[in-house]
């Protein structure tokens, strides 16, 4: 066990050291990869008090593996939740959360603004189910207010939207949601636990998509969800186990190596993003720039609140609308022309026609994404590097 004193140990320093020291079968410093599908038992009996749940303990790498464990505890310790499950995908962990609150003629609230496969989710492959989503513009609470009938079991929000960076407040959207009995979903992937604890705040449920900034590196797909212990058992026993959307030893270990590192790389992107973010601001050739550290943030104020930092994530409207846009990410030099987000390199990418292309017309413009919106997930790289691409880029921009 970790000599460390948990409670008055920074969240830096519990990154590095986790939550209980080394490993307890073999003593090593650094988590094994357990690469094995199945787990012999001892007896007969010891297989089927296991499988009765009378004992703890392995059984087949679907239902439970101790790499994959080690990440789902160091995820509920830096949540402050109960329990954590990992997933192979972020999807897998948002619909396996949805399907275990929501059954046929059921519905739930969502923020308009969403990651296109969530919305692609939500509004195309739930529907066929039965399940219905009414996503509402969730900065103003008085929305989600209004959607709530009878038959609402649950409200799931982005906290950081993505690709707008919109602001919901949580502890506000808390007593909505626990007044009508019905539990809070936090997407919290663009934040991180670093920056936001949404389960102090009052969520019930957190989730991300660890592929982002947990893994840290592009190296990984992966999704894990935190909450009360009893719903995590609900979703391990009865969808992890039938539906499948099980993470790799491998790829458990990925991030649970990755954790390590989350305080100083967050640190780095926030520092960079909030210089690009200003040197955005003010150059000619952009029409707005949204990001919650700018005092211009329409949700700055509820992001101070709920927030430590800001993140590394800044989108941006060139003006010009799509073709700009274009121009300027054909012409960029460090940044990379593609999806995703979190890694230590700096991304660069057009919502409307990539991430969020599951959008149609009248839902971008709903959710506040123009054609000319562009996306960056800034990494680690020098920041003055970083401006300098993006400037010698937009100065290819004529816009005459």
């Amino acid at each position: 066990m970790s000599k460390i004193d948990l409670k008055k140990a920074h969240f830096s320093t519990l990154c590095v050291h986790g939550s209980g020291g080394v490993d307890e079968a073999t003593g090593a410093l650094g988590i094994p990869i357990y690469q094995s599908s199945t787990f012999a038992f001892k007896s007969a009996k010891h297989g089927a008090d296991i499988f009765s749940g009378v004992q703890q303990g392995y059984v087949y790498t679907r239902i439970g593996n101790p790499t994959q464990e080690a990440f789902e505890k160091e995820m509920a310790f830096l949540e402050a939740g109960e329990a954590a499950l990992a997933f192979g995908s972020g999807m897998a962990a948002i619909s396996t959360v949805v399907l275990a609150c929501c059954k046929a003629g059921d519905n739930f609230i969502s923020n308009n603004t969403l990651y296109g496969g969530t919305h692609s989710l939500f509004s195309e492959t739930l529907p066929n189910y039965n399940i219905k989503v009414k996503e509402v513009d969730s900065t103003d609470l008085q929305n989600v207010i209004d959607a709530i009938d009878e038959k609402t079991r649950l409200i799931y929000i982005e906290t950081p939207a993505n690709p707008t960076l919109a602001i919901t407040d949580i502890a506000e959207c808390s007593k909505i949601a626990k007044k009508n009995q019905i539990p809070l979903v936090i997407d919290n992937t663009f934040a991180t636990p670093y920056f936001q604890r949404p389960l102090k705040l009052g969520a019930d449920i957190v989730i991300h998509s660890a592929t982002k900034y947990i893994g840290g590196h592009g190296d990984t797909v992966a999704g894990v969800v935190i909450g009360k212990k009893d719903f995590i058992d609900k979703l391990r026993s009865n969808f992890l186990r039938d539906l499948g959307g099980i993470i790799s030893p491998l790829n458990a270990w990925l991030l649970v190596r990755g954790l390590k590192t989350l305080a100083v790389r967050m640190e780095r992107h926030q520092l960079n993003a909030l210089r690009i973010a200003k040197f955005l601001q003010f150059h000619p050739k952009i029409s707005k720039v949204w990001y919650p550290g700018l005092t211009t943030h329409p949700q700055h104020e509820t992001a101070k609140k709920q927030m430590l930092g800001y993140g590394g994530m800044v989108s941006f409207e060139v003006k010009g609308g799509r073709k700009a846009g274009e121009k300027l990410m054909n012409n960029v030099k460090i940044f990379t022309l593609a999806v995703s987000l979190g890694d230590v390199d700096s991304l660069i990418e057009h919502p409307a026609s990539m991430t969020h292309s599951t959008y149609n017309k009248e839902e971008l413009k709903s959710a506040g994404i123009s054609e000319g919106l562009v996306r960056v997930s800034i990494g680690i790289e020098d920041p003055k590097d970083l401006i300098d691409d993006l400037s010698q880029s937009l100065h290819k921009i004529n816009l005459h």
